[in-house]
């Protein structure tokens, strides 16, 4: 079981090449890929986004927001901040679903990298 990130899931559907990439189409294959609720939103906020790329953000199965959800990513985004790192607020959000279900994040977006040494995010 893996989740995925936005920025794979665009690399992926615009035939871009990259290791996430290829793990993101292994677990495609596997029916393993999850998506995080934050990372459906952000791509079905897409304009101008294909059909078929909305069909294949629906075909995945979504992480679910488990109860304390909102205090524990609000407290891991203060301790990122805390020590003057990024944290956007989606980026937050989709480490700590996936912190949540202990499942690793496939993602290009090196700001991730803060919660994978801070928070205890799992990167594929």
């Amino acid at each position: 079981m893996v989740a995925v990130d936005t920025s794979t899931v665009i690399a992926y559907v615009q035939g871009e090449a990259g290791a996430d990439v290829d793990r993101f189409d292994a677990a495609l294959a596997a029916n393993d890929a999850f998506l995080p609720p934050v990372v459906l939103t952000e791509i079905l906020s897409e304009p101008t986004l294909p059909d078929d790329h909305r069909r294949l953000a629906f075909r995945l199965p979504n992480l679910q927001i488990t109860d304390g959800y909102w205090t524990r990513a609000a407290a891991i985004r203060a301790a990122i901040l805390k020590l003057k790192l990024r944290a956007r607020l989606p980026d937050t959000l989709i480490a700590q679903s996936c912190i949540d279900h202990d499942i690793a994040l496939i993602t290009r977006d090196r700001d991730f990298r803060h919660f994978a040494k801070h928070c205890g995010l799992r990167l594929a």
